[in-house]
This record gives C-alpha cells, structure tokens and sequence, in this order.
C-alpha cells in the first residue's frame, strides 16, 4: 500500500497567485468581522500592496531564472518562465491602476466596502494563474476564477438595468463557453492521454495519429474557449453589452487583465502544446483575425456611445494580438505578449478618462459629451488625445511599435495577404480614433462642464501616457525583455 504523494511546491512561482488571493481573503475577513464597512482607504491600500508585491517578486522570479532556468511546479502543471514573469507584471500593473480608478468612482458614487476589490483581486488571481498554466485544468481552473469575480462585478451597479442585462448575457454566454472549453480539453485527453502541455507536445512530436479526428475536434473546441475570452468574431456578440453595462472601472478591468490571462493561456496551448499541428490551426486562425479586424474597426464607426466604441476597439485589437499567435514562432510569441504588456496600462488610462467623464450614476458616455474637452481642460484633452492615437497605432507612440512587431512576424511566417488585410482594418480604424480626437477640440461647446479629476485618476492617466510616449520613443529595452520571455516548451 503506498502512501499519498504530495508533488513538490515552488513556492516563489507561485507566490504572486497566493498573494492576490491572500489580499482578496484578508478583505474578505475583514468585511465579515469589522462591524463597519471596511474603509474605501483600506481596501485600495490592500490591493495596491498586494499588486506591488507581485511587481517585486517579478524581480526575483527573473533572477531565478538568469540563474537556473524555467522551472515546473506542483507535478508539471504550474510553469515559471520569463513569459510567465512578464504575463505576472503586465496584470499586476494594470490591477494597481485599475484600483486607483475604482477607488476615485466609489467615492463619487459613494459606494463603501471592499467588495469591488474583493472580487477583482480574486479575478486578477485568476488571470496570473492561467499565465502560469501548463495544464489544460490549470487554465480551466484560471479561467474560471477569472470568470465568477467578472460576472459579479459587471452587474455591481444595481442601480442600472444596463449592468444587470450585461452581467446576465455575460454569465449565460461565458457558462456556454467555459463548457465548450473543458469538452475540448476532454477530446484532446482523449486524443492524446495527457492534459499537460508539455506531455502534449512531446506526444504528438513522437507519434503520428492515424485518426487524428478527435484532436482536431478538442483544439477547435479549446480555440472557441479563448476566442470568447478575447472577444474575436463571431464569439464576440457579448463584449459590447458588456462594456457598456458594466461600471466603467470594471470594463477597464475587462479589457486589459482578461486579455493578458487570455493571451498568454492562448499561446501555451497553440504554441507549446499543439505547434506540432501548426497547418492544421493556421487557417481557423487565419479567418478569425479577419473578420475579427474588419468587424472590429468596421462596426465601431457608427458608434456614439464611447464604451460601445472602445468594446469594438478591443475587438480590431484582438484581431491584432492574434497574428503573432498565427505566426507560430517565438518573433510572434514575443510580437503578441509586447502588444498585451503595452496596451493594459494605456487601455486602463483610457477608462480611467471615461470614467471621470462619465460623471455620477455613470451614464455621460455619449461621445457628445466629449466635445470641447482639450478646449476646457487642454491637458485632459491632450492625455485623451496620445491614448487615441497610441490605439490607432501613429508614429512615435507604443502603439505603431506594438502593430509593426505583429504585422513583421506574420510577414516573415508568409503571412502578407493577413498583414495587408489589417493594415486595411486600421485605416478605417483611423477614422474613427480621429474623429474623436477632433470632437475634443471642437469649439463650440468650449464653455461646458469641468471635470473633476482626483490625485489618483491623473496619476493613472500620467502612467498610460508615459507608457504610450516613452516607449514609442525609445521601445528597445522593453522588446529586448519580452524576446527574452519565451516560452519553455517552445517548439
């Protein structure tokens, strides 16, 4: 009779997991034993010490790994990598912003507790361990996580109808998708007699399946999966609902952490486990970045609500983010996960402005409403303004840098008809990232409503300009970093 056999635990890989849902617990515990509503102060403060400590650990796995190498943990299934590291700092950073954003809308809205903090800590948790995933239930256990918190958190306004029917459709269609999910997961076991990555790879590099039906089955059940979580076409009817019902701070929290956690899980299964399979994936890719960037940038024109706008934004982004998954090598692995790092922190910006604009009960969103805005306070304006431009992808910001390391690796993958088509996305992109830069310096509205912004919020918006400047200006060290975070099971 042999004994219970407890894998061995590399506590530092997981470290920044243990911390965000140790913060999330504390709150917790504290919301339960406090007889008062735990102070707004408080609970950011918990969730700002938490984020940061994340970013120091980052300093150390790095090191570690200068030393020793990438490493697995608790039987194979959690990965520490120099991808996993920059994955850690990218959601790190953007949990740190979002809070300073929540915690300026919940004094406005007046809205005490550390609820809000609770369940993005825990969803934030959520999206690190997917980061750090090697096992297909490890990221289905992450994607989950990451799920539950959102859906409470897009119906958190009560108040509104629009939050209520977006966290509905969300949870309805997100259920749907986490199924569809874990039964891919299933047919690849089946297919392959592993749910661990590397076990897969090293699987299909060694064998040749004579009825390769159920595999193919189980990788486009998988890709389904992420293709919700990153609001490509056609799996993406959720995302503008969603934007637009949600409390703004949370949608800023939707559109940068669940797209890194989504990405970076994307890349291990496409890339680690199933790059053996390269041909057979590339076309499905192949027609989702397609339609996903034409769509995106099409469909976004005719909107007047900015966080419908910024919904289908996100969605032409994706499309981007995409191609360095559909080139297949580690150019366009480094290419998609400096475009994720960058554009967290530029996207939490851009809601953080949303947010402040959208006044108290959160419903001035009409681009109307923007009109005059760099006239009246010329420094907001112009934040706005770099944030918009960075998103179109001009010269001389992050943005055009982030566009040009995709669109070279597909290029260099054969894929110049896919470059051509998304570069033609982002010229109708163009058009409508212009036109509101333009609206805020109409002048016929220059006598309109100041806008309050707290201490937080402008040092939030500060962080994302000075990403979208510094970076455009001078993206060396940073690209240098990300190439350096490759993938351990690299083909």
């Amino acid at each position: 009779m042999t004994g219970l056999v407890i894998p061995s635990i590399h506590y530092l890989a997981l470290l920044p997991v243990l911390t965000f849902f140790g913060a999330s617990i504390v709150l917790l515990l504290m919301s339960a034993l406090v007889s008062d509503k735990v102070a707004l102060n408080v609970s950011t403060g918990v969730t700002a010490a938490a984020s940061v400590a994340v970013l120091v650990y980052a300093v150390f796995q790095w090191s570690y790994i200068a030393h020793h190498g990438a490493t697995t943990s608790v039987a194979h299934a959690v990965v520490l990598d120099g991808f996993s590291v920059v994955g850690n700092v990218a959601i790190a950073l953007a949990m740190l912003l979002s809070a300073f954003v929540a915690h300026d809308w919940a004094k406005r809205e007046r809205i005490a507790g550390a609820d809000f903090h609770i369940l993005a800590l825990a969803s934030s948790a959520g999206a690190l361990l997917m980061v750090q995933a090697n096992d297909l239930i490890v990221i289905f256990l992450g994607l989950e996580i990451l799920s539950i918190g959102l859906y409470v958190l897009v119906g958190f306004d009560r108040h509104r109808s629009t939050s209520d029917e977006g966290a509905l459709k969300y949870f309805l269609l997100g259920g749907f998708a986490s199924a569809i999910f874990i039964y891919g997961a299933a047919l690849v076991y089946g297919a392959t007699g592993s749910t661990n990555l590397s076990s897969i790879s090293y699987f299909l590099s060694q064998n040749v399946l004579l009825h390769p039906g159920l595999l193919y089955a189980g990788g486009g059940l998988l890709l389904v999966g992420f293709a919700f979580k990153v609001a490509a076409v056609p799996f993406h009817a959720w995302s503008p609902d969603v934007y637009e019902g949600a409390p703004t701070p949370v949608t800023g929290v939707m559109a940068s952490i669940v797209k890194v956690g989504a990405f970076a899980a994307l890349l291990r299964v496409l890339i680690s486990a199933l790059g053996t399979q390269l041909d057979t994936w590339r076309p499905i890719l192949f027609v989702l970045i397609i339609v996903t960037c034409v769509v995106g940038a099409s469909v976004a024109l005719v909107q007047r609500n900015v966080k419908r706008l910024f919904a289908y934004s996100s969605i032409n982004q994706a499309g981007f983010m995409l191609m360095g998954v559909w080139a297949g090598d580690a150019r366009g692995v480094a290419a998609t996960l400096f475009y994720v790092l960058t554009y967290a922190p530029v996207i939490v910006a851009t809601f953080a402005i949303v947010t402040l604009v959208g006044g108290r009960g959160d419903v001035n969103h009409d681009i109307g409403h923007y009109r005059g805005l760099a006239r009246r306070q010329p420094w907001l304006g112009a934040a706005l303004t770099v944030l918009l431009l960075t998103q179109l992808g001009a010269p001389l910001t992050v943005g055009f840098y982030a566009k040009f390391t995709v669109l070279a690796a597909v290029i260099d993958s054969g894929g110049g008809a896919l470059a051509l088509v998304a570069l033609l996305s982002a010229a109708i992109a163009a058009y409508f990232y212009l036109r509101f830069a333009l609206a805020l310096y109409a002048d016929d509205d220059v006598e309109g409503t100041r806008i309050h912004v707290p201490v937080l919020s402008a040092t939030v918006i500060a962080v994302g300009v000075i990403v979208a400047i510094l970076f455009g200006l001078w993206p060396g060290p940073l690209a240098a970093w990300v190439q350096h975070a490759t993938l351990l099971f690299l083909p």
